[in-house]
């Protein structure tokens, strides 16, 4: 059985620097970190100046920063970052909340940061990441997946996927000249998906609305193949694609 692999980096763990000069503080964070599976520590620095250094070397895509620290704080090192990465300032000074804010910072945790709010911000940071990456790979073109066969790889274009058929413990992908058998979930392959194209008609059927050729009472039709629309998903699915398209004759 086949599986489908993403060629983006949505689904990987957040590559995390913490930038801190305690290390109480440090090991709270790196404590924290280890105990979620979406983030990964890639490094450790003391200061600003250190950090600075880090990140021309290595791609950082969240960045724990505290505020109070000597030389450069962590505010004006934030300011001085071209592409700065996600960031959630750490610091335990709640004056500079604002301050986070006006910098579009993930989120500000006061120290002694608390798990639940750990926790709370870092999911933040994972769903503003994933946005950004599919954003970025819609921009680009056609986004690419990869099929696991074996030990080869099939590159697909999710945008040539007519319909995802689910099946009792595998997905079937219809393309308009051939079909794969892959090993993999509804749901964790609607994640994958944009959802502004496909769109889910039935339990069983994931459709690309820009390949269907016409709908017909509870029915899709894509590819001379016909598809159920379920009573549930009827109207939600008419109100949000079809009437705000609908040409009047």
């Amino acid at each position: 059985m086949a599986e489908i692999v993403l060629n983006k980096t949505e689904n990987s763990p957040l590559r995390c620097l913490v930038v801190d000069d305690e290390l109480i503080a440090i090991k709270v964070i790196e404590d924290n970190i280890g105990k979620l599976d979406f983030l990964k520590i890639e490094g450790v620095c003391s200061s600003a100046m250190e950090a600075a250094e880090f990140l021309k070397e290595k791609d950082i895509d969240l960045m724990f920063l505290d505020i109070n620290m000597p030389d450069l704080s962590g505010l004006e090192f934030l300011e001085s970052l071209e592409n700065p990465p996600l960031t959630i300032f750490t610091t335990a000074y709640s004056e500079y909340a604002l301050e986070g804010y006006r910098l579009n910072v993930v989120d500000y945790l006061l120290k002694p940061i608390v798990f639940q709010r750990f926790f709370q911000a870092t999911t933040k940071a994972q769903e503003i990441f994933k946005s950004q990456i599919l954003q970025h790979n819609n921009e680009g073109g056609k986004s690419n997946l990869y099929i696991r066969q074996n030990d080869s790889f099939k590159r697909v274009s999710w945008e040539e996927i007519l319909y995802v058929e689910g099946m009792q413990n595998y997905l079937k992908l219809h393309f308009k000249d051939k079909m794969f058998i892959i090993h993999q979930t509804m749901t964790s392959l609607e994640e994958m998906l944009p959802n502004d194209i496909f769109f889910k008609i039935h339990k069983s059927f994931l459709v690309n609305l820009s390949c269907i050729d016409s709908i017909s009472g509870n029915r899709v039709f894509i590819n001379n193949q016909e598809l159920p629309i379920s009573s549930l998903r009827k109207d939600e699915f008419m109100n949000a694609i079809v009437y705000q398209n609908l040409i009047s004759k």
